[in-house]
């Protein structure tokens, strides 16, 4: 194993810091490279985002960079890590930054779920089904 892509949830913090520190565990054992991405939800093509200034979805997604630096440096402060953000559907871009940077292995952690998805959150359902590398689910 390689390359490692871990999936946090800068808004669910204290879930969020165990699932990178179980990737970075991973890392470590196998000497894998890992990479950690949050995801920044697209609302500028939408009717909503016509309520929003221009130059806002810039913003959101410098705070959310610098957010998660700063979340992986208090949660892994020796790690080298490459930080990700991405703009639009979490199990989307998840799916396709592991595409594109060509992981072994997909952490992301499964979230509460709705009554219809029992067994694990949507987000995690989704990459767990259609990621090409394997998933790693952190409960």
């Amino acid at each position: 194993m390689k390359k490692i892509l871990c999936a946090v949830d800068l808004g669910q913090s204290d879930k969020s810091a165990d699932v990178l520190k179980q990737a970075n565990a991973l890392a470590q054992l196998q000497g894998s490279k890992l990479s950690v991405i949050t995801v920044v939800p697209d609302f500028g093509m939408s009717i909503v985002g016509s309520f929003f200034d221009k130059g806002s979805l810039d913003k959101a997604l410098a705070k959310a960079n610098a957010d998660l630096h700063s979340f992986v440096s208090e949660t892994l402060p020796e790690a080298k890590v490459q930080h990700i953000v991405a703009l639009g559907t979490v199990y989307e871009e998840v799916l396709e930054a592991a595409k594109k940077l060509k992981v072994d292995l997909v952490v992301i952690g499964a979230n509460k779920p709705d009554l219809k998805d029992k067994m694990l959150g949507p987000n995690a359902a989704r990459v767990a089904r259609h990621a090409k590398a394997s998933v790693y689910i952190v409960r």
